[in-house]
């Protein structure tokens, strides 16, 4: 993809690579934390697995100080607790366990990957929306009230068939070109699709807290 002449969509083809690209360096270059899944479709063949999802579930995020945890100041698991995720911060005012899942989804219509997620208690109690904006990063708020590129909007999973939260795509296509024209670190003859969910996500994941890690960066830029 040339980025000059790209509109800065996705294909569903190159969504999957992505995917599974992004999946596999997650798991090098942040292995001690939980995983990105690629979970295909359970209504389609063997042969048509390239439709699906990624999922990074259950989350355990405990209270703590609404202040960005640097990710060389990584939080040493207390024993018997759930492990924590240095690439989400969400700060909570009460003791209260949450879970988090959150998964990325390719849009069909816009042609750009979707942050579904969903937040509930120790018990499976869903948190409403104005708890889980209570419990987002202090950057969160200022993120959503400044953007003119997404907002959180409640829909159905397409595939699970349930209500999830979502950032909007709208504006996601022109924001990635742009992204893309003004990294000199990235060159202007093409994309690859690996890149594209690094990019992404550095830029989609600041709303929720998820923190791409500084090696998968480097590494992402590096191999152009």
């Amino acid at each position: 993809m040339e980025v000059l002449g790209w509109d800065g969509a996705l294909s569903s083809r190159d969504f999957y690579v992505a995917a599974r690209a992004f999946a596999d360096n997650w798991k090098e270059f942040n292995s001690p934390f939980p995983p990105w899944n690629w979970v295909p479709s359970p209504h389609l063949s063997q042969l048509q697995q390239q439709r699906g999802y990624l999922s990074l579930e259950r989350i355990c995020l405990l209270g703590s100080s609404k202040e960005d945890v640097n990710e060389e100041n990584h939080t040493e698991e207390e024993e018997g607790s759930e492990p924590v995720d240095n690439a989400t911060l969400v700060e909570t005012s009460s003791p209260q366990v949450y879970y988090h899942d959150f998964h990325i989804v390719y849009s069909d219509s816009y042609r750009v990957p979707v942050l579904y997620f969903r937040s509930y208690y120790i018990d499976g109690q869903p948190l409403a929306l104005e708890e889980i904006e209570k419990d987002l990063p202090a950057c969160s708020s200022k993120v959503l009230l400044e953007s003119k590129w997404t907002f959180i909007t409640q829909e159905e999973h397409p595939y699970l068939k349930r209500p999830w939260y979502k950032l909007h795509p709208c504006g996601t296509n022109g924001w990635m070109k742009l992204l893309f024209l003004g990294d000199n670190s990235l060159p202007k003859n093409g994309v690859a699709a690996e890149q594209y969910l690094v990019s992404w996500l550095s830029v989609v994941g600041q709303v929720v807290g998820i923190r791409i890690p500084f090696e998968m960066l480097n590494n992402h830029k590096s191999c152009n």
